[in-house]
């Protein structure tokens, strides 16, 4: 702030507060100079939601205390602070084996941000949820066919046989038997079957994956894959 706004903003707490009118002249130029050192690089507002005279009205309005320069310029750090909190240095336009041109636009972006003239930015997050995937995600997916590349996919089937059985058996147009129930040894739908391992007392010690589902498990996928055709070619009864 000049000192005109400096000015502006003690005409205004003193119209809320007027133990901060100063009458002496000598006194009230005294004031103003004091402010003016103390608040010189804070802002009077800025496009992005600081206002001096919002931080100073609230001062006065919960605090019995005479306001002073430090109850505006430590909102004024704090909003400083959060802004560069919540901001991640996009990647500038320079060229980046022009060093100088690049820190100079890393700190420009910076300081708009922290002035508030510039509006954080913020690294998008990484979400699963189908209704706030990335359109261009989507479509790259579409037509790569899936996120892991076909070699990593191969190298990693020795360690996955479930996971192998299971996409080899819907590329050949078969029932994907996980996306059932188990009946017979109740594994929800997407983990695979296990198999029971009995004690010489005939009791289940421990269970283990199988790579193959259950046949009662594939036939049950099986039929209810066969459910919306067949009611497609039921005919209407009038």
């Amino acid at each position: 702030m000049d000192r005109r706004e400096i000015a502006a903003l003690l005409a205004y707490i003193g119209r809320l507060d007027p133990r901060t009118i100063r009458t002496n002249q000598g006194e009230a130029r005294d004031q103003l100079a004091q402010w003016h050192e103390l608040l010189g690089d804070v802002p009077m507002a800025t496009p992005h939601g600081w206002d001096a005279r919002v931080a100073a009205r609230q001062h006065i309005r919960v605090s019995p205390y005479q306001i002073l320069p430090a109850d505006v310029a430590r909102p004024w750090e704090s909003y400083r602070r959060d802004r560069l909190a919540r901001h991640s240095d996009p990647t500038p336009s320079a060229d980046p084996d022009d060093q100088a041109a690049w820190t100079a636009e890393l700190v420009g972006t910076r300081r708009a941000v922290a002035a508030g003239t510039a509006q954080p930015a913020q690294a998008r997050a990484i979400t699963s949820g189908r209704d706030r995937i990335d359109p261009r995600l989507e479509a790259r997916l579409r037509q790569i066919g899936s996120c892991i590349p076909p070699a990593a996919r191969a190298a990693l089937a020795p360690y996955r046989p479930a996971r192998a059985a299971r996409e080899a058996a819907v590329a050949q147009g078969l029932p994907d038997a996980l996306s059932v129930k188990c009946e017979w040894c109740l594994a929800q739908p997407g983990e695979p079957c296990r198999r029971r391992r009995i004690g010489p007392d005939d009791g289940v010690r421990t269970t283990a994956p199988r790579a193959i589902p259950h046949p009662g498990r594939v036939d049950l996928a099986a039929a209810r894959q066969a459910q919306p055709s067949e009611q497609v070619q039921q005919p209407a009864v009038a």
